[in-house]
């Protein structure tokens, strides 16, 4: 797992977006404005100190559409969202 130097405090997490897809396994490509309707999900790269955060880091988690603060590490792009936005952990 990639190291940031970005350390999230209180509450909040840090991910590491995921492209959308755009196409499904058939082969039908999804319109642009299904990605504006559904939640997103990324890599958690960093947690705060809070202990009511339930993620680890290394989890692929599904959070809010239009929740957090994106920001770009190394060319890299993030998002720093508060814990209560993230809605699932994909296993």
């Amino acid at each position: 797992m990639e190291k940031t130097n970005v350390k999230p405090l209180g509450e909040n997490v840090l991910i590491e977006t995921q492209e959308v897809k755009n196409k499904t396994a058939q082969g039908i490509y999804l319109p642009e404005s299904n990605e504006k309707e559904t939640p997103k999900e990324g890599k958690v790269m960093a947690i705060g100190e809070s202990k009511d955060i339930k993620v680890k880091k290394g989890q692929t988690v599904i959070f809010r559409q239009y929740s957090g603060t994106d920001i770009k590490v190394n060319g890299k792009k993030y998002i720093l969202i508060k814990n209560e936005d993230i809605l699932a952990v994909i296993e």
